[in-house]
């Protein structure tokens, strides 16, 4: 299956909680979109992997999404090297994305910068020749993804460019909202964590809207670059 848009994150809720509105409204256009999440996030206060995987299916099926994958690797541990940025080849060239979406490339959460690089490092050699891998057996073919951007995640970095998301906020919440495991709910007796907190879920709404009013829309997503955004003219502005 070719994909329009892969979206990858450190963790099963990342691509929800920085570009589930954006992936919401391309799956609305007839974009071909799939999630591949780096590790199950077993090491977050509350929940467990488990539970968070059967979250992360169906925040998938809320999106739309064709497919989601999950690299399993270790939460908090993982690092930028050979093994793992084979793994992510792989995956590209499986799904052959134009568009690869991935974590902030400076975050609060140290696995939030590290997957950033890791997965913009695979994007690069992904595209090299030289570089083999095989799928159930058989040599893929390279793939070089044209655009990789980044989402903006707990840290307020200046976007690049922002996306205008007006009417597919809710659909972002819900998607966000299933992993109940790991947002507000004033009935838990666990542990509270910096996401717990209604202020955190509350975000989802007033950066967005924020982002909006800057841009003169309802709402609006934002992510930067690793090299300029060309338009063909200025047609392809709003």
């Amino acid at each position: 299956m070719k994909l329009d848009i892969l979206a990858i994150g450190a963790h099963p809720d990342d691509v929800e909680l920085g570009c589930g509105a954006t992936l919401a409204k391309e799956i609305n256009n007839g974009k071909k979109v799939g999630i591949l999440d780096l590790t199950r996030g077993e090491l977050g206060t509350r929940g467990s992997a488990d539970l968070r995987d059967i979250e992360a299916a169906n925040a998938a099926k809320i999106l739309g999404v064709k497919v989601r994958e999950n690299l399993a690797f270790a939460d908090g541990f993982f690092i930028n090297n050979k093994e793992h940025q084979l793994a992510i080849i792989k995956i590209l060239r499986k799904y052959q994305p134009e568009i690869v979406l991935c974590n902030a490339i400076d975050d609060r959460h140290i696995d939030h910068g590290k997957g950033s690089q890791l997965v913009s490092d695979a994007c690069f050699l992904s595209g090299l020749l030289k570089i083999e891998t095989k799928l159930e057996g058989k040599l893929q073919e390279k793939w070089r993804p044209k655009h990789v951007y980044h989402y903006i995640q707990w840290k307020n970095i200046e976007p690049d460019f922002v996306v205008d998301v007006t009417g597919f906020i809710e659909k972002k919440h819900e998607a966000v909202m299933a992993y109940s495991s790991q947002f507000y709910d004033p009935t838990s007796k666990e542990a509270e964590t910096p996401i717990t907190s209604k202020n955190f879920i509350d975000s989802i709404h007033y950066r967005a809207r924020d982002l909006g009013r800057l841009i003169g829309v309802e709402y609006a997503e934002g992510f930067t670059v690793e090299r300029y955004v060309a338009v063909n003219s200025f047609s392809d502005l709003i």
